[in-house]
């Protein structure tokens, strides 16, 4: 299970924190400026000290040797340098740990009892997972961070947006990714990672990782759901991911991408999401218009309204692109709606257009619920109906 061994070099953000960061930074210039150069001032973080200290006991290195110990070993792994580190125990019989951020220092609160349960290899691990979120939060001048921040700012605005708190948690959920390698990097190994997860999950005393990573894809087996998680992702998700990982899966993205995304979705779109909606819709109308010529001045008129730049040439993207795998019954159902929009937009060409949709339905396994459009919308009767239908044989079977 730990053959495979990558160093501190591999700690990379997740794809996903790739693009959340450059969609922010592209769409939102002047809160990524203003956000990436606001600063914690001297007197925010002399508070935060005594906060800190008020509220926790100091695991002082002098009186806890050891602990130290594996804290300098852990930063030593994850190539943090010349970093001061402050340890503390907090409040709380629930096992956890976090990170206080503070840049250029340290600040690591122990919960609980982590340091009588956990085994020497599992400090490492949960020292290393928190260790891992300082060094996210300080790559690239802090991008990671910013674009977290302004994720937070938008979530707790008044009348924040539904696909901001989708990106947020989102973000949160690969976040803890990232910090999982961390912990396997600190421990050298991935076993000890995982059983800490389960440890500060479940409380049990002692934990076999190889059984537990048996137990993960078991689960998997039977779930195809993504996590519906708020900020964590569910324990054999990380346990998994964390494995797979360690293993140079080479479909490690896609995995990720099913468990912490599925299919296209459009009750929790987050912000590249709905970026990616609007190419794929761009594409999907451009096959629905060019397998009839139904192009017309009125239809056109009716495409520019949704995309005022919309080009002859457009990009096509077919059936393919709408799979089962790729998006769900809401987004075939928000297709649907498109086409009865184009075929009632010019009368001239209705039973043409009409007649399109329903080809392009029937590829997309949407025809049924296209039937409902054709009769709220187009207005077509039971008869009509039938005589739709049997249009559509005939056409397929010609």
């Amino acid at each position: 299970m730990d053959s495979h061994a990558p160093n501190r070099h591999a700690l990379a953000p997740l794809a996903y924190h790739e693009t959340v960061a450059d969609y922010l930074r592209r769409h939102e210039p002047d809160v990524w400026r203003w956000t990436g150069e606001r600063q914690t001032h001297a007197e925010q973080l002399e508070s935060l000290r005594a906060s800190l200290l008020r509220e926790t006991y100091r695991i002082d290195a002098d009186a806890h040797g050891n602990v130290h110990a594996a804290l300098a070993l852990a930063m030593e792994r994850l190539g943090i340098v010349d970093v001061p580190a402050t340890l503390y125990q907090s409040p709380g019989t629930q096992m956890n740990a976090s990170l206080v951020f503070v840049p250029g220092e340290i600040h690591i609160l122990l919960q609980g009892p982590v340091l009588e349960r956990l085994a020497p290899e599992e400090l490492l691990a949960i020292l290393g997972h928190e260790l891992a979120h300082y060094v996210l939060w300080s790559l690239d001048g802090g991008r990671f961070l910013t674009a977290d921040r302004i994720l937070s700012d938008a979530v707790a605005a008044p009348g924040g947006a539904d696909s901001h708190r989708e990106t947020f948690r989102r973000y949160a959920l690969h976040t803890e990714l990232f910090a999982d390698r961390g912990g396997a990097l600190a421990a050298d190994a991935v076993a000890p990672a995982v059983s800490t997860l389960v440890k500060v999950q479940t409380g049990i005393s002692t934990v076999d990782a190889a059984a537990y990573l048996r137990q993960a894809a078991e689960i998997e087996s039977n779930e195809s759901g993504a996590s519906a998680a708020l900020s964590h992702p569910e324990t054999f998700i990380r346990a998994r991911a964390l494995a797979l990982w360690w293993d140079g899966e080479a479909s490690l993205d896609s995995w990720i991408d099913t468990r912490l995304h599925g299919p296209l979705s459009l009750e929790r779109l987050d912000l590249p999401g709905q970026a990616r909606l609007q190419a794929l819709t761009r594409g999907f109308l451009a096959h629905y218009l060019d397998g009839a010529s139904l192009a017309s001045d009125a239809v056109l008129a009716q495409v520019r309204m949704l995309f005022p730049d919309w080009r002859d040439d457009e990009p096509v993207a077919g059936p393919d692109a709408f799979d089962a795998a790729g998006v769900d019954d809401s987004v075939r159902s928000y297709l649907n709606a498109l086409m009865m929009d184009l075929a009632l937009a010019d009368p001239d060409q209705r039973d043409v257009a009409l007649l399109r949709a329903g080809q392009v339905a029937r590829s997309l396994g949407s025809l049924d619920a296209l039937q409902l459009n054709l009769r709220r919308d187009a207005g077509l009767g039971k008869r009509e109906l039938e005589r739709y239908k049997r249009q559509l044989a005939e056409e397929k079977d010609a």
